[in-house]
């Protein structure tokens, strides 16, 4: 069974980031890379079991893969959440043989989710997946996220993002 890290930047964001380590219920590890934080970030991490990393500079998100402590990485932002449909999904997909993972099913591939944004008082469903759950061999990022992959595999389920806290 694959386990799966979270890998969030953070950075004052300890107004939306609660909610998101609440809905991380398939990731065994949460590793924060905090951005030089001066809110409580590092106390509502330490809550969740978190462990804390302090950024060096303005860098990519593949050079912190080497910390995690398990081979995929499920990428995500302070301020979304996955919903339980999302969660089902990684559960399942965790609960498969490692070998289907990296030989069969995925092939070490990446895969991408559906993500659904708060606008206003309604939700826009954007329009193209976004790859999130990468093995930790990935390096095509954009900024601190996995690049775009266009034969991710799609799971099942939504990333919903929040405007505000």
């Amino acid at each position: 069974m694959p386990a799966i890290t979270a890998l969030l930047h953070t950075a004052n964001d300890a107004l939306r980031m609660g909610r998101t380590l609440e809905t991380l219920l398939p990731c065994a590890e949460f590793l924060i890379i905090d951005h030089h934080s001066a809110d409580a970030t590092h106390r509502i991490a330490r809550e969740y079991g978190a462990r804390i990393i302090a950024a060096d500079g303005d860098t990519v998100g593949s050079e912190y893969l080497d910390l995690a402590r398990h081979d995929w990485i499920f990428c995500i932002s302070p301020g979304e959440s996955m919903t339980e449909g999302l969660q089902a999904s990684l559960f399942e997909w965790a609960a498969l043989p490692a070998y289907e993972v990296a030989g069969g099913v995925a092939g070490g591939r990446p895969f991408s989710v559906c993500v659904r944004e708060q606008v206003r008082k309604n939700w826009l469903d954007l329009p193209f997946p976004e790859t999130r759950l990468i093995p930790r061999t990935w390096a095509r990022w954009q900024g601190q996220l996995p690049a775009p992959e266009p034969s991710a595999i799609p799971l099942e389920g939504d990333l919903l993002r929040f405007a505000l806290p």
